[in-house]
């Protein structure tokens, strides 16, 4: 048995692309995005893996297919010792009880129209043939976890700050007790007093309900405060995983250096060597040859353009996939 609660192996999700009429007549084929390109990952029992990267890195799509939001292209995704990939739609539903998502935006994940002990009370009647006392104290439970008061049980979503409103998405997604989680950007939508709390209330349900995360982010603060290891996605693929204080101290990878350089300092006394990264996220459809980082790259040398590296590990539980990752040591 594995130690492990998730494994995703060479994790592949590829979306095809509307196939104008005149290319399909003249045999071409259709064009892929490559959201997802290869990804093998693990998650183990009470952890939580930061995904950082860039917008359009692929981090979400990756989340939503480890779910099975998305089904894969190729690839496995092991779940409890179970592949998600060889089950069928039925027994994915019911495994899914142990399994949930946050999504980014509490506007509008939750339904205007449905009052809060519904929302929260959606997943448990979707699984479970239940009485209504038996929803309601499991409601009360879920909700007084997250620090809301019963009184805002009766009440829409309106009526609540953002805050609060990622609150109730948190209780709902507690309600079936998961075991674990994707966090897909939880607090990017809030004030940055108000993420803190959030952030705060994640770590001590953590604690208290033995959850695992997959934490999907752009903030690499947010990675340093929550993660125990941290994953750096590019272009689909994976340029470096470690252990989070490994990683931001010592980055072994171009890419990641770039996202900590962005990070703004406080202290102005405080020099860091920086590394920029030229241009923008490459088009998913037509990506570079060799390490997809290359146009973007300062250190790129002849290599770089023709052989794409492998995510290899370059010191104890720290990987990289760059070619020179030897030299950043």
């Amino acid at each position: 048995m594995s130690q492990n609660l998730l494994e995703v192996n060479d994790l592949v999700k590829h979306f095809a692309l509307p196939h104008p009429l005149l290319e399909k007549a003249r045999g071409k084929k259709a064009a892929n995005v490559h959201a997802v390109d290869g990804v093998s990952l693990s998650i183990a029992k009470n952890e939580t893996l930061g995904l950082v990267g860039e917008s359009g890195s692929g981090k979400t799509t990756l989340g939503r297919t480890i779910l099975m939001l998305e089904k894969p292209t190729s690839g496995k995704i092991i779940f409890q010792d179970r592949t998600l990939t060889d089950l069928d739609d039925e027994e994915i539903r019911q495994l899914r009880k142990k399994m949930q998502i946050v999504f980014q935006n509490p506007y509008s994940s939750l339904d205007p129209r449905a009052r809060v002990k519904d929302i929260v009370a959606e997943p448990l009647r979707a699984f479970k043939d239940i009485s209504s006392d038996v929803a309601e104290e499991a409601v009360i439970r879920a909700t007084a976890a997250v620090n809301l008061s019963p009184d805002s049980l009766s009440r829409f979503p309106h009526e609540f700050s953002g805050g609060q409103r990622q609150r109730i998405a948190i209780a709902r997604a507690l309600i079936l007790e998961p075991e674990f989680i994707v966090l897909d950007e939880p607090t990017s939508a809030l004030d940055s007093s108000v993420q803190a709390q959030i952030l705060n209330l994640l770590r001590n349900l953590q604690e208290e309900m033995g959850l695992s995360y997959l934490l999907i982010t752009h903030n690499v603060n947010v990675v340093k405060y929550m993660a125990n290891r941290i994953a750096v996605m590019y272009a689909g693929k994976l340029v470096e995983v470690g252990n989070t204080r490994d990683v931001l101290e010592k980055p072994l990878h171009p890419y990641t250096s770039a996202l900590i350089s962005s990070i703004p300092q406080p202290d102005p006394r405080r020099r860091l060597k920086t590394v920029a990264a030229i241009g923008e996220v490459p088009s998913m459809v037509n990506l570079p040859t060799g390490c997809r980082f290359n146009p973007r790259c300062p250190y790129a040398e002849g290599i770089c353009r023709q052989q794409e590296p492998s995510l290899r590990e370059i010191l104890p539980g720290h990987l990289s996939a760059c070619h020179f990752s030897e030299k950043f040591q």
